[in-house]
């Protein structure tokens, strides 16, 4: 007898096969029969029209510090991730010698905008080495799956201490040190190795990171802990500088090429279009294309939509953060704060002042926020008011430019005033990535590449400015159904969500829905699949304030076969476990 039965669904198999009506049959835990079965089930699902896909794999995730306190890993349970992977662009919590936990937790929270102090009081620590890392989590329950990278900076930290910290060149005695710590992880079942090179990540206190300026010698005699095995996966984050150098563009992509070769491991890298400096992502397609002509095995992580950040009086940043007189009242309850700014006399005030600088020594601000705060007035035309349904590929017409200019009234006062509206928790959507032809034609061209993955979420990061977990929800909807331009096919969308991102990590066993894979599935009513709009809550340890954007229409998601929400309801199921890949996998 089968243990749960999906009838009459419409299978999108994550192969790239077309959607057909199938039945789905689960017993044990995987999928035994595909097609017209008449077994008698324990549990039947009549699902007339409704998709039915493979669970998501999100490789870009951030919940290295959540999956000690939260075994949903919310709000990626919403969107049909059944299997996910941490400790991405450098930074995590092992190794970790007694006592420095301080500092990595400061790093975390400079890097990726989770608060200190949720991360203080949520960690449970129990470890020093990355295998004890493992043991730890792998022992707690959850309900998704979920693999972990070793980063680079713990591992710098932890072999040279301050010195990592002052961004000092390792030695060789401390790059075989590290190169023994990696490879001991890797051993262990780690999923691959991270490190992060851009000016963008930050400490708590400023600083660059620890590994931010790591030399050719010190990445490729990292990468040589991957010799012999026959797992691992590497992934890179870098600026590449090509408007501000494109010698330094050309020399900085050589060392990635050579992290790549001396790994001999798959490797991606971030992909977006920046701005300034748009024309650097055809640069990197071109520098990635002649490597892969070489042999090597070079990929690109790309977002779904535009790569930016939710402005509100509540969450991490808004337009008049830095100024004076919003000093003054910034501690008031939202309420009484959007009242307060709403009084004609402070309105005038703030508006003719200008803000004080955010960015520098003490601060995790970079200085690309300063800059913004300068030129609001031009920006204003890359930024939309977010509503319950949110609209991700605004056009200019939806600008608060063109809404100032409707009224008669500079931007700034526009932007003002919509803050304030209400209870002011309106929120402001500024994509600042990925959107230099004001639409997601550039994201249209990257989703077509065939060296791209589906990554970039940040599932469990920038939890004040970002709630990119919902990346999965809208790659489906957006480009497959609501997208009145250029469209991609449903089936290749489910195929980057799931056997493609599946094949880059090495599992075989998920990804696709056919006899034998793992009972990893998403039911979904296609008439009803939507984002909701983002919600600050206040539900990390000590009161922390996260994002949360959940969805709409995912019926059912299955995990080893077994339901870990139905409805958008959280079940009390916990099926998932830590991936361990290699000798160690289970």
């Amino acid at each position: 007898m089968l243990d749960l039965l999906l009838e009459g669904g419409t299978v999108i198999d994550g192969a790239g096969a077309a959607p057909r009506t199938a039945d789905v049959g689960i017993r044990d835990g995987r999928i035994v029969e595909v097609g017209r079965i008449t077994e008698a089930s324990r549990e039947r699902m009549q699902i007339p029209g409704a998709w039915v896909t493979p669970g998501f794999i999100d490789i870009h995730t951030h919940y290295d510090g959540q999956a000690s306190w939260d075994e949903t890993f919310s709000p990626s349970i919403h969107h049909g991730v059944t299997t996910l992977m941490m400790g991405n662009c450098g930074v995590g919590f092992a190794p970790v010698r007694p006592g420095g936990q301080a500092r990595l937790i400061s790093l975390m929270e400079g890097v990726e905008d989770i608060p200190g102090a949720a991360l203080a009081e949520g960690i449970r620590w129990g470890w020093e080495s990355f295998p004890q890392y493992m043991d730890t989590l792998a022992a707690n329950p959850h309900s998704l799956d979920f693999l972990v990278q070793v980063p680079h900076d713990p591992l710098r930290i932890y072999v040279m201490g301050e010195r990592a910290e002052a961004n000092q060149a390792a030695t060789p005695e401390d790059i075989a040190a590290m190169r023994h710590l990696l490879r001991e992880a890797l051993q262990a079942g780690a999923a691959g190795f991270t490190t992060g090179r851009t000016d963008n990540h930050r400490t708590a206190e400023g600083r660059e990171t620890p590994a931010s300026e790591a030399s050719a010698a010190e990445l490729a005699g990292l990468a040589q802990a991957f010799q012999g095995l026959s797992h691992g996966v590497v992934q890179v984050v870098s600026d590449f500088d090509l408007l501000r150098d494109p010698g330094r563009f050309h020399a900085e992509f050589d060392l990635v090429e050579q992290l790549a070769r001396a790994a001999s491991r798959p490797l991606s890298m971030t992909w977006l279009q920046r701005d300034p400096g748009g024309e650097q992502y055809e640069a990197i397609q071109a520098r990635v294309e002649a490597a892969v002509s070489r042999g090597l095995p070079l990929y690109l992580q790309v977002a779904a939509r535009g790569i930016g950040v939710l402005l509100g009086l509540d969450a991490s940043f808004h337009p008049f953060i830095g100024f004076p007189g919003y000093k003054e009242i910034a501690s008031l309850p939202l309420g009484e704060r959007a009242a307060a700014l709403r009084d004609p006399t402070r309105r005038a005030r703030i508006l003719a002042e200008k803000p004080d600088r955010l960015a520098g020594d003490g601060t995790p601000i970079p200085p690309l926020v300063d800059i913004l705060l300068q030129r609001i007035e031009l920006i204003s035309a890359r930024m939309f008011p977010l509503g319950a349904r949110p609209n991700y590929e605004p056009t200019l017409a939806d600008s608060f430019l063109v809404r100032a200019k409707r009224s008669g009234q500079p931007a700034v006062a526009a932007l003002y005033d919509y803050l304030c509206e209400g209870d002011g928790s309106n929120l402001i959507y500024f994509p600042i990535f990925n959107y230099n032809e004001g639409s997601l034609d550039v994201v249209h061209r990257m989703l077509e590449h065939p060296r791209t993955l589906a990554g970039l979420s940040d599932a469990g990061a920038h939890v004040g400015t970002v709630c990119d977990a919902s990346f999965s929800t809208f790659l489906l909807t957006w480009w497959s159904r609501d997208r009145e331009r250029e469209r991609l096919p449903l089936e290749r969308l489910v195929e980057m969500l799931s056997s493609r991102n599946a094949h880059y990590l090495g599992l075989t066993d998920r990804g696709v829905i056919a006899p034998g894979m793992r009972a990893d599935l998403n039911v979904m009513d296609p008439s009803r699949l939507g984002l909701r709009g983002p919600e600050l809550r206040r539900d990390l340890p000590a009161g922390g304030k996260r994002f949360v954007q959940t969805a709409e229409g995912y019926l059912a998601t299955f995990v080893a076969g077994r339901a870990v929400q139905r409805d958008g309801i959280i079940s009390h199921e916990r099926p998932g476990r830590l991936v361990r890949l290699g000798s160690r996998a289970v």
